[in-house]
């Protein structure tokens, strides 16, 4: 399984409205042509969220069902693909006050294309270009952003706890 970690600042963008930026799927299309479409289903009894998101990935697009969780009390979401082109892709999006005047963001994310044979060809590939596309949807999102300095120690709380 491939990890993929993107940090970046937004900067004066408080991390509250960062987080609820980000929560807002259905903005995504608007903001960056990296997103085709995203359908948001109505929340389930215990808060999730399905959704169903149509992305461009490379010289294609990228179809995936995932169930979200919202954790506003620590700024985090979590996924988890529920169906799709992907065999696994999970991940979470966490905000963090900023030393420089916003929000640090960081999105984790693991996923498996499903093809080992091919894995290590397409994986490098597939890690870049999700990174990118991330990067691209931060953009959109939150205004100025750069590069985040890595933490000095993984201290992140779970996302639930």
């Amino acid at each position: 399984m491939r990890h993929v970690t993107v940090r970046m600042t937004a900067h004066d963008v408080d991390p509250e409205t960062a987080y609820q930026r980000i929560r807002d799927f259905r903005r995504y299309p608007d903001v960056t042509e990296t997103v085709r479409e995203v359908v948001v289903h109505p929340p389930g009894p215990d808060g999730t969220v399905v959704s169903d998101w149509t992305v461009r990935f490379r010289n294609g697009l990228m179809c995936w069902r995932e169930r979200d969780a919202f954790y506003p009390e620590t700024l985090a979401l979590g996924f988890t693909q529920l169906s799709g082109d992907f065999e696994v892709f999970e991940g979470t999006w966490r905000c963090a006050p900023s030393a420089a005047h916003g929000t640090d963001v960081t999105f984790d994310a693991a996923f498996d294309l499903g093809i080992p044979t091919l894995a290590e060809l397409l994986d490098p590939v597939a890690e870049s270009t999700l990174r990118t596309n991330i990067e691209r949807i931060l953009t959109g999102l939150l205004g100025r952003v750069t590069t985040a300095p890595a933490p000095l120690a993984d201290t992140a709380a779970p996302v639930h706890g």
